[in-house]
C-alpha cells in the first residue's frame, strides 16, 4: 500500500477510531448488533482465517446468499486480504449461477443454508473451488463459517492500493453472455463520497438495507452508510410489513428502492398506523406517483439518479423536485457526455450516446479484452444508453441503443437477446422479438412477441412457464402475445421498431 492509497479496509480502520462503540451494524433477524471497533475486530478474525485457508491477493471470492452480517464481515476482510469479492444473484437459476461463478474462478465459494443444494448441483463444473462455506452461523452441509473465525494471531494486511480490484458483478447477458464487471476500491470509496454528498449522510442517520449486497444499489448504499458513521438496519428478505416496524423502531432516515418496494412501503404504513415520519430521504427507480406520495407522506426528498453497474451505480444525481422526469446532472468528479455514432459531441436538447470518463467508471469487464476496447474506445466509457442535456444540464434518459436494448423490471437489468434465445428452444416457437412495456407494478415489463410453427399451438402461460424453468424467473415475460407474423427488414429481420410500434404500449 503506498503513501497515497486508501482503499476499504483503510476505511474500516479510520471507522473504528473515529465511531468506536457506536453502531454500526444491526441484523433484523435475529437482534445481533456490532459496533464499529467490533465490525473491525471481526474483520480481522475472519481475514486471518481465510489466510490459513490459501486466501491470497487477488483470489475470488463466491457469494450466493442473502444480506447478512457474514456477508459484509467478508467484505472487509476481502478488503484487507486484497482479495476480490464475487458476489451471485440468488434468484439465477443453476446454470447461471455456475455460469458466473465459472466465469472468474473462485478458489471459495460461501453460501446460504438454503443455495447450497443448488451449489452442490454445479460443483463438478466449478473446477477452481477448492473449499465451500457455509454464509450463515448454523446448519447447513458446507464448512462452518466460524471455523474462518481466527482468534490466535494477529491480522497482516497485504498491500493493497486504491486501483486494485475490490468485487466482480455480473451484469445483464449481452448476446447471451453475462460480463463480471470489475470495481476497484477507488470506485467504491468515490461512489460512498457522492452519495453522502448528495444524502447529506452523517451518524446519526439510519440505512435500512433492503436491496441484495450482489447489487450495485444495494452494496454502495451499504457502504455509503458504514463511510458516514451511520447505522446499517439489515434486512435479509424484504417484508413491507417488517419494513415498517423497523423505520419507526430504528428512526430509519434513509433506503434506496426499486418499483415496487416503496409503493408496497407506503400501503404497509397505511394498514399499520407505523411511524414512517422518520424518513428523509428515498433514491431510486419509481413512478411519478408514489414518488409524489412518498413526499406528501413523510416530507421527506426522493433522488434520481441515472447510472449502471460500470459506472459504479451513479453517472447523474437530482432531487426529483429539482426537474421531474430528469435524472439530474453531472456528479462532481466525473464528466458525462452525450455523442453520436461517431463519437461527435451532440448539441444541446438532442439525443446521443451517454459516455463517461472519472474515477467512478470500472476497471472493465473480467477477461474479455475486446469488449473493454471496444467499450473505453476514444477514451470514454460507452454505456450504450441514450439520453439529452437541457440548457440547465439536467439529463433526460432517452432509452438504449439498438445495440444494447435493455429491460428492467424492478431494478434487475434483463436484455431481450437472452430471453428471445431461451423462447426460441421452444420446439413450438418459429420467431420472437422481446422488449420493454410499462407495466405498474415493475414499471417496465418484459413482453414477447413470437409467431408459432405450422399447425402448433401454444398458450401464453406455458411458454412464460418455460422461459421461467431455464433462466433466472425474474427474465420470464410477463406478456405473450402470438401473431401471424411480423414485419420485416430489407433484409429479412424483424422490424424490431416496427413490432414494438404495434405490440408494446399498456398492456
Amino acid at each position: 500500500m503506498g503513501l497515497y492509497d486508501f482503499t476499504f479496509y483503510d476505511l474500516i480502520n479510520r471507522n473504528a477510531v473515529n465511531y468506536g462503540e457506536k453502531k454500526a451494524w444491526f441484523e433484523a433477524d435475529d437482534g445481533r448488533t456490532l459496533t464499529f471497533s467490533q465490525y473491525k475486530e471481526n474483520v480481522d478474525r475472519l481475514a486471518v482465517g481465510l489466510q490459513k485457508a490459501g486466501i491470497r491477493k487477488g483470489d475470488r471470492i463466491g457469494v450466493l446468499g442473502k444480506n447478512s452480517l457474514e456477508y459484509f464481515l467478508l467484505y472487509g476482510a476481502a478488503a484487507g486480504l486484497g482479495a476480490i469479492m464475487l458476489p451471485i444473484n440468488w434468484r439465477l437459476s443453476a446454470e447461471e449461477v455456475a455460469f458466473n461463478l465459472n466465469d472468474c474462478t473462485p478458489k471459495v465459494v460461501f453460501g446460504d443454508t438454503e443455495f447450497q443444494e443448488l451449489i452442490e448441483g454445479v460443483r463438478d463444473k466449478l473446477p477452481s473451488v477448492e473449499t465451500y462455506y457455509n454464509l450463515e452461523q448454523e446448519g447447513g452441509r458446507f464448512l462452518a463459517f466460524d471455523s474462518l473465525m481466527d482468534t490466535g494471531d494477529v491480522f497482516s494486511p497485504e498491500d493493497v492500493s486504491t486501483d486494485d480490484g475490490y468485487v466482480i458483478i455480473h451484469t445483464a447477458a449481452v448476446a447471451g453472455r453475462p460480463r463480471g464487471a470489475l470495481l476497484s476500491h477507488g470506485n467504491v470509496l468515490c461512489a460512498d463520497m457522492h452519495f453522502d454528498y448528495f444524502f447529506k449522510l452523517t451518524p446519526q442517520d439510519v440505512h435500512l438495507n433492503i436491496l441484495p449486497l450482489f447489487h450495485v444499489g444495494g452494496l454502495f448504499m451499504a457502504t455509503s452508510s458504514f463511510h458516514a458513521g451511520a447505522l446499517n438496519v439489515n434486512m435479509s428478505k424484504f417484508d413491507a410489513g417488517r419494513a415498517v416496524e423497523l423505520i419507526e423502531e430504528k428512526k430509519v432516515s434513509i433506503m434506496f428502492t426499486f418499483s415496487p418496494i416503496l409503493s408496497s412501503v407506503l400501503d404497509a404504513h397505511e394498514k399499520s398506523g407505523k411511524d414512517i415520519s422518520s424518513l428523509r430521504v428515498s433514491a431510486g427507480l419509481d413512478t411519478p406517483e408514489t414518488i409524489e406520495k412518498y413526499q406528501k407522506l413523510t416530507g421527506g426528498t426522493f433522488y434520481c439518479m441515472y447510472g449502471q453497474t460500470e459506472t459504479s451505480c451513479v453517472a447523474t444525481f437530482g432531487a426529483y423536485n429539482e426537474k421531474p422526469g430528469s435524472a439530474g446532472k453531472m456528479l462532481p468528479l466525473a464528466e458525462v457526455r452525450l455523442v453520436d455514432d461517431y463519437d461527435n459531441p451532440v448539441p444541446v436538447g438532442q439525443v446521443g450516446e451517454i459516455v463517461m470518463k472519472g474515477p467512478m467508471v470500472f476497471k472493465g469487464y473480467w477477461n474479455l479484452p475486446e469488449d473493454n476496447e471496444y467499450t473505453f474506445r476514444e477514451g470514454w466509457h460507452h454505456t450504450g444508453d441514450l439520453g439529452r442535456f437541457d440548457e440547465e444540464g439536467f439529463l433526460f434518459y432517452a432509452g438504449r441503443k439498438a445495440e444494447k436494448e435493455l429491460i428492467k423490471p424492478g431494478g434487475e437489468n434483463v436484455y431481450p437477446a437472452e430471453v428471445e434465445k431461451v423462447i426460441l428452444q421452444h420446439p413450438a416457437v418459429e420467431k420472437t422479438v422481446v422488449f420493454g412495456v410499462p407495466d405498474p407494478k415493475w414499471k417496465e415489463g418484459i413482453k414477447a412477441v413470437c409467431v408459432l410453427k405450422e399447425g402448433e399451438k401454444l398458450e401464453p402461460q406455458q411458454l412464460i412457464e418455460f422461459v421461467g424453468g431455464r433462466i433466472a424467473r425474474y427474465k420470464k415475460p410477463q406478456y405473450v402475445e402470438f401473431v401471424a407474423d411480423f414485419p420485416l427488414l430489407e433484409d429479412g429481420s424483424p422490424d424490431r421498431a416496427k413490432i414494438k410500434e404495434l405490440y408494446g404500449g399498456e398492456q
